[in-house]
């Protein structure tokens, strides 16, 4: 009887050992749900994350007065135009502490063609991890969870293969 429930007990923990690591590891592949923040544009029109579900969308944090985000603005410009039409979406939240009439003038120079919201209270950063240094971008898929993080300079090419995985494009 003792050598049978040993044997049993050699049998049995490599598939217990199995069991627990593909647990490990399927919760290691579940991608955090991004919060359903509400923001309103600088057009007042109200808005929150979930009314964009089933979109790839790009939120960036990001200041007018910050020289990398300045920079970043016309490779974000072509993207969502490239991809706009398939189902691509930013939304540029400015900074707590920038003025938002340095944010419209700055858009509408620029001609930003995609969301633009000014995070007043500070709010949505605060959902976002206490966001303080821009530019800091998240890239959600069209479930609602984060499948990046990037602070600092961004990785257009990155963007563009998960924005080709995530649509399903070609």
């Amino acid at each position: 009887m003792n050598q049978w429930l040993n044997t049993k007990k050699k049998i049995l923990i490599p598939f217990i050992i199995i069991f627990l690591l593909a647990i490990l590891l399927w919760q290691l592949q579940q991608k955090p749900l991004a919060p359903d923040v509400k923001f309103t544009t600088i057009q007042q029109q109200e808005l929150s994350l979930s009314q964009l579900r089933g979109h790839m969308v790009m939120v960036n944090f990001w200041a007018t007065t910050c020289s990398g985000c300045v920079a970043e603005m016309p490779q974000l410009i072509q993207t969502w135009q490239q991809y706009h039409e398939q189902g691509f979406d930013v939304v540029a939240i400015a900074m707590q502490y920038d003025d938002i009439q340095q944010i419209k003038n700055f858009t509408e120079q620029r001609k930003l063609p995609f969301i633009v919201a000014h995070d007043v209270d500070g709010s949505v950063s605060r959902e976002f991890g206490n966001i303080s240094l821009t530019p800091t971008a998240f890239v959600v898929d069209p479930q609602g969870h984060i499948i990046s993080k990037t602070i600092g300079d961004f990785d257009f090419k990155q963007l563009q293969q998960h924005i080709k995985q995530y649509l399903k494009l070609s």
